[in-house]
């Protein structure tokens, strides 16, 4: 089956997963997707991931999730910003913190794949990909 939308399908497999506490999760494999998961490894909002071959030979990523020592989520939300019926583009003085500086939103720019705060370092806007803190 296939799916409309490959960064709102990661992003809520990862919100489930970390909602039944699962250890990792299985997303299928795209360049943004595996560029969104090395961005949230930067972040420290995931302790890892790797990408390995499913059963029916495809290419997945797998995405090892975080918790504290009290077995909480790292990830307390994240959510889709930009759909494919809305898209939402910034411009590089124009990329907001999320909660503050609390939280981070992953930017799709001209250099790549990266955060709020890099994308407002380098003066580059870009397509608002997700939210998460």
């Amino acid at each position: 089956m296939s799916v409309t939308d490959p960064i709102a399908d990661m992003l809520t497999r990862i919100r489930n997963a970390n909602k039944m506490r699962f250890k990792n999760t299985d997303v299928t494999l795209s360049h943004v997707n595996l560029n969104i998961a090395k961005v949230l490894k930067k972040a420290g909002y995931i302790s890892g991931y790797d990408v390995k071959e499913n059963s029916r030979k495809q290419d997945i990523l797998r995405i090892y999730l975080k918790y504290t020592d009290a077995k909480r989520a790292v990830i307390s939300k994240i959510e889709r910003v930009s759909k494919p019926g809305r898209r939402v583009f910034v411009k590089g003085d124009k990329v907001k913190k999320v909660l503050d500086g609390y939280g981070v939103a992953i930017v799709s720019t001209s250099r790549g794949v990266m955060t709020d705060k890099e994308a407002r370092a380098l003066n580059v806007g870009g397509e608002v990909l997700c939210h998460i803190w």
